[in-house]
């Protein structure tokens, strides 16, 4: 999370990976559990955010983000507030800078899915309330903390877990690059000559030497032994007058039966969607035992819920923790 500026009022952000740590992360996934356990037993009670509303911009379509950002807030008592792009005019009919700080007078956070990262940047430098990037072009950091929780929860997690992305070095790629840089684990992006990911924050990640980093561009040498085989759209959104090229570039890199079978038997397939069955993963695999991919879109809900919950009540985030440190003492002193 990054804190405002020093004589500001302290307020907290989501950007991506960058100021966060380990324990932090684990912090979250941990109470992602909490949430969800909440939810599945009824939990009416729950309203951390009773009164809290949450400005929700989108310049891009969206299901999953769009629905799990405005059920949670709900959920959570809150009241999320959508701004469709071309009503707000992020950058062209306002100004971000007058946005984020006139937004910062009528709500409690701002959520926003957008194109230049420069513009969530310009919006959390802004506004006096935490800002959650979700998605720019550079990054996707909440669907990231989804697929890790994922992981995590179902004890598929740890220093040895080999991840294989398979297609696009893009946002999301990005963003799961950005994670190595603070969990250890062994991540593998097999992609085409030419379609890398960001330099910039390959080079910060590798430099923290948490984790191995890989590029290839074998597909199939890449998943060999993988527990994860993970993909994504091969043509982005405002990428539509690449296609052609691109689905001759990315045409190795379907992740189907052939290519799960050069990973563990045990490997898991992910996808964050939307899938394109038939271009980069097969039905078979889409549809079949080892895809855990709405599990992962489930959890969307789960993680973005305890992020709000860090964000706009520490307290009872806090609260949580500690609690939660408590019961795990006790239980060590009487075991």
């Amino acid at each position: 999370m990054q804190k405002a500026n020093s004589g500001q009022k302290t307020k907290r952000d989501f950007l991506g990976f960058s100021h966060l740590n380990a324990a932090k992360v684990i912090e979250l996934f941990d109470y992602s559990h909490h949430i969800k356990k909440i939810r599945q037993e009824g939990g009416q009670d729950f309203r951390p955010l009773r009164g809290k509303t949450v400005a929700m911009i989108f310049n891009k379509p969206s299901l999953r983000t769009r629905v799990s950002f405005e059920v949670g807030i709900h959920e959570l008592g809150g009241y999320a507030v959508n701004l469709e792009g071309k009503s707000v005019g992020v950058g062209s009919r306002e100004s971000v800078e007058d946005i984020g700080l006139l937004l910062s007078r009528f709500n409690d956070a701002i959520v926003a899915r957008l194109h230049e990262h420069s513009v969530i940047e310009g919006l959390a430098k802004s506004a006096t309330i935490p800002v959650v990037n979700a998605l720019t072009d550079l990054s996707h950091p909440c669907q990231i903390l989804a697929d890790a929780f994922t992981l995590y929860e179902k004890g598929l997690w740890n220093e040895g877990t080999k991840v294989v992305f398979v297609g696009d070095g893009n946002n999301v790629a990005n963003s799961w690059i950005e994670l190595a840089g603070l969990l250890p684990f062994h991540f593998v992006l097999a992609c085409p000559e030419g379609y890398t990911p960001d330099e910039g924050l390959l080079a910060e990640a590798r430099a923290k030497g948490v984790s191995t980093i890989d590029i290839m561009h074998d597909p199939m040498e890449a998943a060999k032994d993988a527990d994860v085989l993970y993909t994504d759209v091969w043509t982005s959104m405002g990428q539509e007058e690449e296609q052609k090229a691109r689905l001759d570039a990315f045409r190795p890199f379907q992740i189907n039966a052939a290519m799960m079978k050069e990973a563990k038997p045990t490997a898991v397939a992910m996808h964050c969607m939307p899938a394109h069955r038939g271009e980069e993963i097969s039905a078979e695999v889409m549809d079949g035992p080892q895809a855990i991919v709405m599990d992962e879109a489930e959890n969307r809900l789960h993680v973005q819920k305890a992020l709000l919950v860090k964000l706009l009540n520490h307290d009872e985030y806090r609260k949580f923790h500690l609690t939660h440190r408590l019961n795990n003492a006790a239980k060590n002193i009487n075991a």
